[in-house]
């Protein structure tokens, strides 16, 4: 977080839950209401948790390079504080500007969901190339879409009108047009070498 000019401080009396010690200068009035802010939204201040020396912990400097502060801060919701490795200041990166860049660390781990044992309806569209079926494909649509516009007129609840679509449109798909036969790369591999 930028431009609050907030600086924290090293002590943290009465915000030990949201930022450590490894703070620099002060809290002023800003930084008062930044940490309030944290405590507020359950966050905490990342650069105050972890210890570097002073260089890696300035985040802006004065033209007259004699003021140094900490007024830049990365924060992140309390529950990914594990997640958190580092957080400091790159120096090397030339940015054009008076603030230093700030880098986190962080190691996530991803919660691998089960596939889903639902199956995907596939339709033989190969028998749209076929004149007959392209023709009553194309009757169908077109007093689908008649009927639509006397539903839609009458209708107020758009989830039943959507419900009853798509029902209705899986239905003449099905008929129409078939499922496909499911082919499998080991099956496909066979035919293969048969040939």
């Amino acid at each position: 977080m930028g431009d609050f000019n907030a600086e924290i401080g090293a002590d943290n009396k009465g915000y030990e839950e949201i930022m450590g010690t490894h703070g620099i200068g002060q809290m002023n009035e800003n930084g008062e209401r930044f940490a309030d802010l944290c405590a507020l939204n359950q966050m905490v201040i990342g650069g105050s948790i972890f210890p570097h020396k002073n260089i890696h912990k300035v985040t802006w400097r004065s033209p007259d390079h004699t003021t140094e502060n900490q007024i830049d801060h990365i924060c992140f919701v309390k529950r990914f504080r594990r997640s958190f490795q580092d957080v400091r200041v790159m120096r090397d990166a030339d940015v054009s500007s008076d603030h230093h860049m700030i880098m986190t660390t962080l190691k996530l781990k991803l919660k691998k969901y089960p596939a889903t044992n639902a199956v995907r309806k596939r339709y033989n569209v190969k028998t749209l190339q076929n004149k007959d079926v392209q023709g009553k494909f194309q009757i169908s649509i077109a007093f689908r879409f008649s009927a639509l516009r006397d539903i839609i007129e009458n209708e107020t609840d758009i989830e039943k009108h959507w419900q009853h679509t798509k029902i209705v449109d899986m239905k003449r798909a099905n008929k129409l047009w078939g499922k496909r036969k499911a082919t499998t790369k080991s099956g496909s591999l066979l035919r293969q070498f048969r040939s």
